[in-house]
């Protein structure tokens, strides 16, 4: 897909890798609506690239649909959707795979999945129609891997992979591209938070990129119409790793998760 000329909805772009995003699309030439919960971030990020900003909260479905209805309205029929905004928390304090509560699994299913199933009904009918259309769904290697101790956000990046697959095998036929977007670590404002934690230095294992990288990647995936666009070429051998022998690869990891309490005096998980 080459983007000049396309109109182009991305969420969660006020800041990291959906600001990188929105810039370098509009450097490619596409006309971009900028989305975020910040909404002032959002429209400042607009203003940046001749774009249309506006505040949503994902995880609420009229809100998807509107912020795809402003775009729309503003540049025309979407051709590329990038459902971008994600949400993380840790299995801090206890570090079990069930220490995080109700509430926050109810956020990241509706973020990190939901709004992905929103956003897609929202846009596919008129893409369908005319035999075109895109769809970029920011995941993770967490939801190709593991994110070790963070379970929430390893299972509803799994859940939004399913998804993905399911769009492209149904859809692929009909002029419908899907890609799916999965870094490890990347320079944003959720690393920041949290990267003296575990699951922050399990993912900054192979080194830490910043946001632009990231964009450069996705730009390079998207004209190649690749369903898996992986930033850390590392995660491809991963991938194979797990395949090849699963109890293996759950082996290593378990492993892995144990070195990086070895230092630490939260040992709670081992108990």
């Amino acid at each position: 897909m080459k983007l000049k000329d396309k109109t182009v909805l991305i969420t969660g772009a006020a800041r990291g890798i959906g600001r990188a995003l929105a810039v370098r699309f509009a450097n490619e030439g596409a006309r971009v609506a900028v989305a975020d919960l910040d909404g002032e971030g959002a429209r400042e990020v607009a203003a940046g690239i001749d774009g249309v900003g506006l505040e949503i909260d994902v995880s609420r479905k009229v809100e998807v649909q509107r912020a795809v209805e402003v775009a729309r309205y503003h540049f025309g029929p979407i051709d590329l959707l990038c459902s971008n905004a994600g949400v993380m928390f840790t299995d801090a304090p206890g570090w079990t795979a069930t220490s995080q509560d109700d509430e926050q699994w109810e956020r990241l299913w509706k973020v990190n999945v939901m709004a992905h199933v929103w956003g897609a009904r929202a846009v596919l009918p008129e893409m369908v129609q005319r035999g075109s259309g895109y769809l970029l769904h920011t995941v993770s290697a967490a939801g190709l891997l593991s994110q070790i101790g963070d379970a929430g956000y390893s299972t509803t990046k799994h859940a939004a992979i399913g998804f993905a697959e399911s769009l492209a095998i149904t859809h692929g036929e009909q002029g419908i591209g899907v890609s799916v977007l999965c870094p490890q670590a990347v320079e944003t404002q959720i690393l920041a938070g949290k990267m003296d934690q575990p699951p922050a230095k399990a993912a900054m294992a192979d080194g830490v990129i910043s946001p632009e990288e990231v964009a450069d990647a996705t730009v390079r995936g998207l004209e190649a119409e690749s369903f898996l666009i992986l930033p850390h070429p590392q995660v491809a051998s991963y991938m194979a790793g797990k395949g090849k022998d699963y109890d293996r690869w759950l082996q290593a990891m378990r492993r892995f998760r144990r070195s990086l309490w070895a230092d630490d005096s939260m040992m709670e998980w081992s108990t």
